[in-house]
């Protein structure tokens, strides 16, 4: 639903902005078009309702059942169609409950500004199904060796995700970025 949200919104926008540049450019013949073609339309829907004004009415019904479900249904997707902001967790037992994903944000950020060497993290956390798909952005000191440290900070995460908090870790996703050097240390 998001892609096709974005298309329709891109070419909603784009022939606005075409539409209002050729506005400004011509007024005076857009306005005198427009007239126009309402004109022509009015002549033509009276036509049809004279010919035959049950049919007409048929019309006017089917357009506006067809308008109210094809964009009720839209809206509806559009606010429907949103991800759960917690994931299932099973325990041991056969019981169930429902983790807030910020809280599993929460915990990873407190856990991973723990390791040496970290200064900041930002973790997102989503939900997808029966497990969470993690993005780190993790910031740390400038001479460290990153492979170790993302293999550190990996395998702390799982642990933490599916160790402590019993869930099924997804996706991980994890970006580096070192802080500048101090120029002191030149």
């Amino acid at each position: 639903m998001n892609l096709f949200n974005r298309i329709v919104a891109t070419l909603l926008w784009l022939t606005l902005m075409s539409a209002c540049l050729v506005a400004a450019i011509v007024p005076l013949q857009i306005v005198d078009w427009l007239q126009g073609q309402l004109t022509e339309t009015a002549a033509w829907l009276h036509a049809l309702q004279a010919d035959n004004p049950t049919y007409f009415i048929v019309g006017q019904a089917a357009f506006g059942i067809g308008a109210l479900l094809i964009f009720g249904t839209l809206i509806f997707f559009e606010f429907m169609t949103g991800r759960r902001r917690g994931v299932r967790i099973r325990t041991a037992e056969g019981g169930s409950a429902e983790l807030d994903t910020n809280s599993v944000a929460r915990r990873l950020q407190w856990h991973l500004d723990q390791l040496a060497e970290v200064i900041t993290v930002v973790p997102a956390v989503r939900s997808r199904g029966g497990s969470v798909d993690i993005r780190l952005e993790i910031e740390t000191a400038p001479d460290i060796d990153i492979p170790m440290k993302t293999d550190e900070v990996v395998d702390v995460t799982r642990d933490i995700i599916e160790q402590d908090m019993g869930l099924r870790l997804g996706k991980l996703d994890v970006h580096v970025r070192c802080a500048p050097f101090d120029p002191e240390w030149n």
